[in-house]
Formats: structure tokens, sequence, C-alpha cells
């Protein structure tokens, strides 16, 4: 049923347990991958590949997959959004900002990492629409994969639109999903400046299918986006960043101000409406 890895005592699922699991409506523990591609794509932002086919039929986008340091003094896991799913690889993106993610970049093809997941809420993307991804840093990946998942959808579309410190270092992998895709550096100026620019042009709706905002990336710039699409009564659907422990509910450290008070951004998210954060309103 299952086989026992020795080097990190866990449990790596076969063809069979991930069927079992499908039908029971559960996914596996934290268990063992093999990581099958990894590259730089600019300084300090690392994607990373690994094979998992549970994770990759049924990650929704926006939700997220904790992956576990080989160093065992770092007990928490580091949280990741899906970017992309290609059969049974999954893709990451991340950057580089301390030891656990510098661990996680040490990593070669053929090596082995945990892994736990998918976790989370992910978008809602059964309305028909035109959904208007706007991204800032690495709140870019999860929206990537949005554009793909969006690609299967006849009635809807997708609009990229991506700020940037400097290097525009998704463009390769959003530009192969998204039917539009726009973006933007600091030095040319933000997401909000793009999205102004949509409306000027009339390009918000696309064949009469009216626009519903994705946003996932920096705190003041989701808070802008929310208040952008308020003030003209576009739906928005915002995916909070925040320090996690568990990534499942139980160590509470992840929790955000809403209209219903404080909720888990890892279990109630981290997809939240601007309505639920009562921003924009």
């Amino acid at each position: 049923m299952r086989e026992h890895n020795q080097m990190t005592d866990t449990f790596t699922p076969t063809h069979d347990v991930v069927t079992e699991a499908q039908a029971a409506g559960y996914f596996p523990p934290r268990h063992s991958v093999e990581v099958t591609a990894i590259s730089e794509l600019t300084d300090g932002v690392v994607r990373l590949t690994f094979r998992d086919p549970f994770i990759a039929a049924h990650a929704k986008p926006a939700q997220f997959v904790n992956l576990f340091t080989r160093d065992d003094l770092m007990l928490m896991p580091r949280p990741f959004g899906v970017s992309e799913v290609e059969g049974d690889e999954v893709s990451v993106i991340f950057a580089v900002i301390g030891h656990g993610t510098e661990d996680l970049a040490r990593l070669e093809v053929g090596d082995h990492v945990d892994v736990l997941g998918p976790l989370g809420r992910g978008f809602n993307l059964k309305q028909d629409a035109n959904y208007i991804l706007v991204g800032g840093g690495l709140g870019v990946p999860p929206l990537i994969y949005a554009a793909q998942i969006l690609t299967a959808v006849d009635n809807s579309f997708a609009t990229a639109v991506f700020g940037y410190r400097n290097e525009h270092f998704a463009e390769d992998y959003v530009s192969r999903y998204a039917d539009w895709s726009w973006s933007i550096d600091e030095s040319e100026g933000n997401v909000i400046d793009l999205l102004n620019r949509l409306e000027q042009e009339d390009d918000l709706q696309a064949f009469d299918r009216k626009p519903v905002i994705l946003s996932c990336g920096p705190l003041p710039m989701m808070k802008a986006v929310a208040e952008w699409a308020a003030k003209r009564s576009i739906p928005c659907q915002l995916s909070m960043e925040q320090r996690m422990g568990c990534g499942y509910g139980t160590c509470v450290l992840c929790t955000v101000d809403t209209v219903d008070g404080r909720l888990k951004v890892c279990s109630d998210g981290p997809v939240f409406t601007r309505e639920q954060l009562g921003w924009g309103e």
C-alpha cells in the first residue's frame, strides 16, 4: 500500500494510496516527493518542480503546499502557492529570503523533499467572466496557475496584470495561458496604473464577460486594488500572504481581521473577498 522512506521516516504514497485518498475525500499526510526541475528565474527567485500525482490532480488556484527543509532544527514548513501543474508535476516559485528557503534552493534534480498539501481555500472561478489577475512580486505565482486553469474554461478569459520590482521573471510562464498580459515595474509605475489603462481602453470586459479581479501580492497593493475595484463595483477576490506555522489551522499564527472577526489565512483562506475583509467599503 505504501512505501516507507527510511531516510526521512515518512511515507511516500503509491498510486493506490492516491486513488484511495481521492475516493475518500482526503489528502495524504506529509510525504516525500522527487524534485524534477529547479532553476533560478532571476537573482534570488527560484522555480522548483516536484512530482506528486495527488497534488497535481487536486490543487486549485491559490491553494498552497508546505515544503519542509532538510534541517531538523527547522520545524515549520515553508508555504508556497502552486504556480503550474504539468501532468503529475507541480511547480512553485519562491524568493530566497532566509535559511529555510536557502535550503530548498540548494535542492537538485533527483533529490527528495517532504511536502504536504494542497492546503487552503482557492479562488472561485465558477462565474463566466474576464478574470483580471492582479499580482505583485511573489504574489504572481498563484495567478499563473489561475490563468492555466482558465484555459480549460470556454466561457471565461484571463487578463494578467503583473507588477514587478525590476525583472519581469514570470512573463514567459503566464504568457502561455493568459489571453492578454500586461506588466510593469517600479520604474514605470504600478498595477493601479495598468488597471486605469485597461479601463481607459475599455479592455476590462472581454466579449461581454464582466470583469472579476483576482489578486495576490503585498498588502498595500491588494488594499489599493480592492479600493479600485470597490469604486467600480467589480467583484474582487484576494489571496492573503501571511506568516504561517502549521498551514492547516492548528497553530493560529496566521490570523487576519475580517468583518466576521479574526480568521485563519491558512484554513479560512488564503482567499477572501474584499467584502469579507472590509476593504474599499
